[in-house]
């Protein structure tokens, strides 16, 4: 079968990128209507047959590999460190504030049982708190307190803020020139993966084994981005990697395998099909605002007293896809814009 290198297949921007993306926020929403519904937060589609792996899990891995090529990419077209990071801040930040304020001073005070008064005493905090990401807050007073997951109001975010120390990692890497040079990058990957296992192994501190867990599948996009050179990428190779994750199902290699394997068959639906599939990017890129407004909503539905977990998504998703749309359209979409407009501007 003839191979193509992923450098020249990936010019430009006509890829799948923006549909996977779209596919695996909606994949976190699936994941999540089981433990939003029934309580059990172990209770979540292809955990039983993926040794622990559950849908919401893969999606994220999904959002870290193409992160991890995305990031890099961006930092090497453009290693300007003011305009690298106010990308990153204008992508992430704009719409995070607005979920939470309408989560803290919209949603809360409609549902809470306790005092409203108290609720918006804890607003500011709540916000705070979680708009800087360092210090993540689930509870409002009263808010969801009855629900199956009582009391939570946006699980996922917890995501963004290894997401951003990713971030951190490339432009180390950048700045040392290892994107450019695939020799240094698997020594960096060598020795990240002594680390990792070492991590995961000791397990010295939860949020450090967290960020392990995400770091992995996002260096394997930083690898691709480096290597794309000389990455093939064929649906023959792409099987092998899924036929090598099967016959190692059950041992302690099967979740980084699987990771891996996930990647690189994520960068061929990426890239190879073309046609009809590519008309999605004609639609905006709303998989970010389904990813930070799916939780809430969907704790709103438990709310109503709806305990089926695929009636919650039937009534949660049209509700998150018209908040993510407005997002895009309202505030991620124009937050962009400001940050391409200073790029024109710095390079002019």
């Amino acid at each position: 079968m003839k191979s193509s290198v992923l450098a020249d297949i990936e010019t430009g921007r006509d890829n799948n990128l923006n549909l996977i993306r779209m596919l695996a926020a909606t994949g976190v929403l699936i994941s999540h209507a089981w433990p939003v519904s029934t309580g059990d937060i172990n209770r979540q589609p292809l955990a039983d047959i993926l040794n622990g792996i559950d849908l919401g899990m893969i999606s994220v891995f999904i959002f870290f590999a193409i992160s991890g090529y995305l990031i890099a990419q961006s930092y090497d077209r453009d290693p300007d460190l003011k305009r690298f990071w106010l990308s990153r801040i204008m992508r992430i930040f704009p719409a995070l504030l607005v979920v939470l304020m309408i989560t803290a001073l919209i949603l809360a005070p409609l549902v809470t049982i306790s005092e409203v008064n108290a609720v918006l005493r804890a607003a500011p905090e709540y916000i705070i708190r979680n708009f800087t990401l360092f210090s993540l807050e689930q509870r409002l007073p009263g808010v969801f307190k009855e629900n199956p997951v009582g009391g939570s109001t946006n699980i996922p975010l917890w995501t963004l803020s290894h997401e951003l120390t990713c971030y951190f990692s490339v432009m180390i890497l950048g700045m040392a020139g290892i994107l450019k040079n695939p020799r240094r990058m698997l020594f960096i990957l060598l020795a990240f993966i002594t680390a990792y296992a070492l991590i995961l192994y000791f397990e010295p501190q939860q949020r450090l084994v967290a960020l392990s867990k995400l770091a992995y599948p996002f260096m394997i996009g930083v690898l691709f981005f480096v290597c794309r050179h000389w990455l093939p990428l064929n649906w023959m190779l792409g099987g092998g990697f899924v036929l090598l994750s099967l016959l190692l199902h059950g041992t302690f290699l099967f979740r980084e395998i699987f990771i891996f394997s996930l990647a690189y068959n994520i960068f061929l639906v990426a890239y190879l099909p073309r046609g009809r599939i590519r008309n999605y990017n004609r639609l905006g890129d709303y998989s970010y605002g389904i990813y930070i407004y799916a939780f809430p909503i969907q704790q709103l539905v438990a709310y109503t007293g709806v305990t089926n977990p695929f009636l919650n998504i039937l009534l949660a998703f049209p509700l998150t896809l018209t908040c993510a749309v407005l997002s895009w359209i309202f505030i991620e979409k124009p937050s962009l814009a400001v940050a391409k407009k200073f790029k024109r501007r710095q390079v002019a």
